[in-house]
């Protein structure tokens, strides 16, 4: 009996052996993907569900980390952001607000060094070491700014190396910055687009807008059409986000990240994230949309095999779509995005905010 069995246990190790003999490497490193991607969905969701201090700094570096084969170092990454928040207190004592007496002028001044600091070049001149430190301006990068060809363009981390970024990384840089050094401001979205609102009390609410360094009016930001008071009113628009759900939208990141990395379009795993989004952010249209599209793809693949199964997976469709069209929500063309994202450029006065001159 016991040659019997040692017979059985040696054949089934050389089957074994064949078997990841011919595909080890892709078994190993899906395996590797699969538990990356799982530990930093529950650091979020730790995050979300207040298990784990709330920390969009963190967030951003954990879903940023995880496609990158986890190779960044957060300690860099941390002293890098430390660096700049010091340049910027450094430039407020030297640069303090002088028309603008209300009680959140500290807020203001905050926020208008973020604003230098990323748009400006800043000079600080060390008189006791008899050196002035320079700092250039992180410029809007054009090419594949939808990250198409290649998913890095939407990191903070490439923004933080190359000094050029987009419309998801430039407006989470300065959200980092500002968290760092405690200036209040939030994430707001436009069709295809993130920018930063802030508020003071002396102007009330103003947009800041990274990729053309400029304050638009509201009027800019709808004049592509494509925003309705119907999707305003909703919130999936100009709304502002709280902590809570800036870090849920890292979550819609780390998702749409993982299908890049892994080329699976229909995994459970992206549709646990974007559950997890709308948990915390019922209005996440990015989130809705995602959702959407792949329970498209997962019904498409089992349409020929009529089950109960499809036909509850058509209903969750159905309801998704409708709740994205009563929202508001109505597509954007790429080429319109371009035209309208260099519109602000193109018009600065006539799109700019011209209460801010004063004061920013």
């Amino acid at each position: 009996m016991s040659i019997t069995i040692s017979h059985c246990l040696t054949n089934c190790t050389l089957l074994l052996c064949a078997v990841f003999w011919n595909y080890p490497t892709s078994f190993c490193q899906d395996r590797k993907i699969n538990e990356a991607y799982e530990k930093a969905l529950s650091e979020l969701d730790s995050m979300l569900q207040g298990t784990k201090q709330l920390s969009f700094k963190r967030a951003v570096f954990v879903t940023e980390n995880t496609y990158l084969d986890e190779k960044l170092d957060y300690e860099e990454y941390n002293r890098h952001i430390k660096r700049l928040a010091n340049l910027a207190k450094g430039w407020m004592e030297f640069n303090p607000l002088k028309d603008y007496k209300q009680a959140d002028s500290a807020n203001l001044l905050k926020n208008k060094a973020l604003f230098r600091l990323l748009k400006d070049t800043i000079c600080i001149e060390i008189v006791s070491q008899k050196k002035t430190l320079s700092h250039l301006p992180y410029k809007y990068d054009f090419t594949d700014f939808f990250a198409k060809n290649d998913w890095t363009k939407m990191f903070v981390t490439k923004l933080m190396e190359t000094h050029s970024g987009n419309c998801h990384s430039l407006p989470y840089f300065y959200k980092i910055l500002a968290d760092e050094i405690g200036a209040t401001c939030w994430l707001s979205f436009a069709p295809n687009h993130i920018y930063i609102k802030n508020r003071c009390e002396g102007i009330g609410w103003y947009n800041t807008e990274l990729t053309s360094g400029q304050f638009p009016i509201d009027a800019w930001i709808t004049a592509s059409g494509y925003i309705s008071l119907n999707a305003i009113r909703s919130g999936i628009y100009m709304d502002t986000l709280s902590n809570r759900q800036a870090i849920a939208q890292c979550v819609l990141d780390l998702a749409k990240g993982y299908e890049r990395k892994t080329g699976n379009t229909t995994d459970s795993f992206l549709i646990r994230c974007c559950d997890l989004v709308l948990k915390y952010h019922p209005m996440n249209i990015g989130a809705a949309i995602y959702k959407a599209d792949i329970l498209r793809k997962q019904f498409q693949s089992a349409k020929e095999v009529q089950s109960e199964q499809t036909q509850k997976l058509y209903k969750e469709i159905e309801v998704l779509y409708v709740r994205i069209l009563k929202a508001g929500y109505v597509e954007m063309p790429e080429k319109m995005y371009q035209d309208w994202l260099q519109s602000v450029n193109k018009e600065k006065k006539k799109f700019s905010d011209q209460r801010l001159i004063r004061v920013l």
